[in-house]
This record gives structure tokens, sequence and C-alpha cells, in this order.
């Protein structure tokens, strides 16, 4: 099968190098979003899925097998539409590519535009779902593949896979596994959808839900929210919550809930180290109706325990202004934290 492969981030690299490497598939061009400047220095880089097909030709000492195009905007690409068109495609796989396609392309492949989402659709539609899959608690999600139509992940679906989360898990180790779902899944939904083995199944729209761009106010963290929805927010939007402490950011990585709201994590699932430091806690006294921001202990091998507005919260892990990532217990020593103290 020839295909045209859309992606730009982390999470569709599993994907590119799973069609890449398959012998039924033929990557025919690859298109990613162009350079950008990152990180401190404003070097320009190209996109994870850029980097990752021209390490592979790297790798086989030979030139990229396929066209890499960057277009700033695709639809009104001419050139780009044109070479598109003319490849005469049977699939488009589009995996996170970060910009809508048009129906004139929509319509070019033989088999139409298949997308692996990274949710249970129609749950969490939309730019960000594994984040605020995290955000709104749930215990579950997955990878489902669909064709595409004009709406945003509303095609019908062809095949899905469902994960658990744990109590801990992050944004970022939730998204390493559903990108290794994903490459699982592409190339059997493909050769079914090449055999006519496969029904597409339209969605029920009365079900669905959204996951919107994340803006930067949705990192902040406000106290007075229960312990539970602040450790969500906390593992959703790793690694860029953020609260104030001592009049300066305070990044905030990992945390734990612990009191009111601990009940709900299901402690078959929580790591040792958090079942210790809640064993730790339940002995340690700590003054009641303190603010919420609060510092209102300090568990000793563990870290700080932030009073919020339901339950207690242990930061597990922090990143200081300017500084590297430090687990709690040693953010707490080194910077000679005092019961009393507050983030706000």
């Amino acid at each position: 099968m020839k295909i045209v492969f859309f992606g730009t981030p982390q999470f569709a690299v599993p994907s590119l190098k799973r069609l890449l490497s398959h012998p039924d598939f033929d990557v025919v061009a690859i298109v990613t979003q162009p350079d950008k400047r990152r990180g401190r220095g404003g070097k320009v880089t190209p996109s994870p899925v850029k980097a990752a097909a021209m390490a592979a030709a790297i790798a086989a000492n030979q030139p990229p097998t396929c066209p890499i195009w960057q277009p700033q905007r695709i639809k009104k690409d001419s050139e780009t539409l044109a070479q598109l068109s003319a490849l005469g495609a049977d699939a488009f796989v589009v995996i996170a590519y970060g910009q809508l396609l048009s129906q004139a392309m929509l319509d070019m492949p033989r088999l139409g535009c298949v997308n692996a989402h990274g949710s249970i659709l129609p749950a969490y539609r939309g730019a960000a779902p594994i984040q605020w899959c995290l955000y709104r608690g749930e215990v579950e999600t997955g990878v489902t593949t669909m064709l595409m139509d004009a709406g945003m992940d509303t095609g019908p679906m062809l095949m899905e896979e469902t994960v658990p989360m744990g109590p801990v898990d992050n944004a970022w180790q939730i998204a390493e596994k559903l990108a290794a779902i994903s490459a699982n899944l592409l190339p059997t939904t493909l050769q079914k959808l090449q055999q006519q083995m496969i029904r597409p199944v339209p969605q029920n729209d009365t079900r669905a839900s959204y996951a919107p761009l994340i803006q930067k106010a949705d990192y902040a963290l406000d106290w007075h929210k229960p312990a539970k929805r602040l450790h969500d927010q906390v593992r959703g939007f790793y690694p860029n919550c953020v609260t104030q402490f001592r009049a300066s950011p305070l990044k905030v990585m990992a945390t734990f809930p612990l009191g009111a709201d601990d009940e709900r994590l299901g402690f078959d699932q929580i790591p040792d180290v958090f079942a210790a430091a809640r064993s730790l806690y339940s002995s340690t006294p700590i003054s009641p109706n303190q603010p919420p921001g609060t510092l209102v202990a300090i568990l000793k091998s563990y870290g700080p325990v932030i009073q919020t507005g339901s339950g207690h919260l242990l930061l597990h892990e922090v990143k200081p202004a300017g500084k590297s990532n430090l687990s709690g217990w040693d953010f707490a020593n080194g910077g000679r934290l005092e019961v009393g103290e507050q983030l706000s």
C-alpha cells in the first residue's frame, strides 16, 4: 500500500517507524510541521517526525527514501497539494499533524485518510485528549483509529484498544503507552481496510466530550481545589503546573493526595513509595483548619505536605525557577522549609 504519513510530535514517531519498516507499506511521502526555534538558545530544530525520518535514513546509510514536505499552511500550498494528488496514494495516515486537512485532501487517497487518536472516541475529541482525560480523573483511555471527515475527530471509527491509567501516571507516561498502541494498531487497521474486512462505525455524537488546546491559565494551581483535583491537574498537564513560593514560580512535577481524597485512588495500584508516605502521614500531627496553600507538615524522606480545599497534597517532586528537578525531601531540606509557609 502506498502511504503518505502526516505527523509532527514524538507521539507520531513510533507509528512512522512501524510503517517505514513494514513490508506491506510503502511510505511515499512524509508531511510535517515546519522547523521551529526551540529551547533557550532558540536553535532551529526539526519536528520529531522529521528527525526520526532522517535518522532512519542515516542508520540505513542512504538518502531519505521519500520526500519530507513542511508547508506552513497546507490547505493553501498549491505546490504541495499538487504533489500529494500526483502520488496516487492508497491512504493518508494522520497522527497529531497539527493542521486541518481540506475536503479536497480527504478525498485524494483511494481508501481515505486514517487517523489514530489518543482516546476512546467519541470521548475527548480535540487537540489534547491525554491531558484532559487525566485532568478529569479518568481511569481508562486508549487509541481509536478512524476514517477522517471534515469535522474535528468526528469520523467513523475503525478499531480501538483501551489501556488502564494508574493513579500516579502522568501525561508523558500515558502518551508513551498510547504511541506504542497506535504503532501496533495502524498496520492492522490499514490491512483490514484494504481487504474490506472492517466496517466503519459512526460515532455517537450525543456521547462526545472535548479536549481543547491547553491554555497557560490551565497550569496555575488553585489550592482551594481538593487534593485529588490538584493531583490530577499536575499529572494531566505535566510538566507545566506552577504555583508561587517565596515570591518565585515553583513548578510542581509530581504529587500524591493524602487525607480526605486519597481513598478514591485504589490502593492496589499505588507505588510503595506513596504507600509508605501515606503511612507516615497518618501518624503525623497536623493542625486543623489551615488556609489552603499552607505548608502543614514535612514528611521525613518524602517532602512537604500542603493544605488544600479538601485534604492534603504531598509535593513529591518540584522544579524551582532556574534549577533542576528536586525531590520533595531535597526541596524541603535545601530550602529550609518551615511549617506555616504559604504557596499562592
